[in-house]
């Protein structure tokens, strides 16, 4: 059985990531979202308010594949992440050109310590190629209706910290 690692910060979920999800979906049973924890980054959300929005949004929009996923942190390298935890295959989406020479020097750089892991490309879906977790903390803080970017409970998410 093969079982999909999906490593990035998520913060937030964006429908971006969402629809590179589902289609990670399409190609492994299971899929691992691994939200990366970098010391040095002061995330807008913690790793379990990332980790409860990530299921919460799969749960809205793919109700049926929600027990399909399981969310993890990571603070190593990914390879090392995605072995820890029995995947194979590395997603990666990718929304332009420059996403692609990016993750293509990762890639070569992943199969070189890890050949046993392989990378999926998955294009990122018209509507949500301009979208990035970014530009929508950016939004939302200076009070921009980010609805169009984001799931549902993200939203609502991001209105109680602009809130608080």
């Amino acid at each position: 059985m093969i079982t999909a690692f999906y490593p990035g910060s998520f913060d937030p979920m964006t429908n971006g990531h969402l629809d590179v999800l589902v289609q990670a979906l399409n190609v492994a049973p299971t899929v691992i979202v691994a939200i990366g924890i970098h010391p040095g980054k002061t995330p807008l959300f913690s790793f379990e308010d990332r980790a409860a929005l990530i299921a919460q949004s799969l749960q809205e929009f793919l109700p049926e594949r929600a027990g399909d996923i399981s969310v993890v942190s990571f603070d190593n390298l990914v390879v090392d992440a995605a072995r820890k935890h029995g995947a194979s295959l590395l997603v990666r989406g990718l929304r332009d050109g420059t996403d692609l020479d990016y993750e293509m020097q990762m890639s070569g750089m992943n199969r070189q310590m890890a050949p046993d892991i392989q990378t999926l490309f998955l294009p990122a879906g018209t509507a949500s190629r301009p979208i990035t977790a970014t530009l929508v903390r950016q939004i939302a803080a200076m009070g921009g209706d980010v609805s169009a970017f984001v799931p549902k409970a993200v939203h609502q998410a991001l209105n109680a910290k602009r809130k608080s």
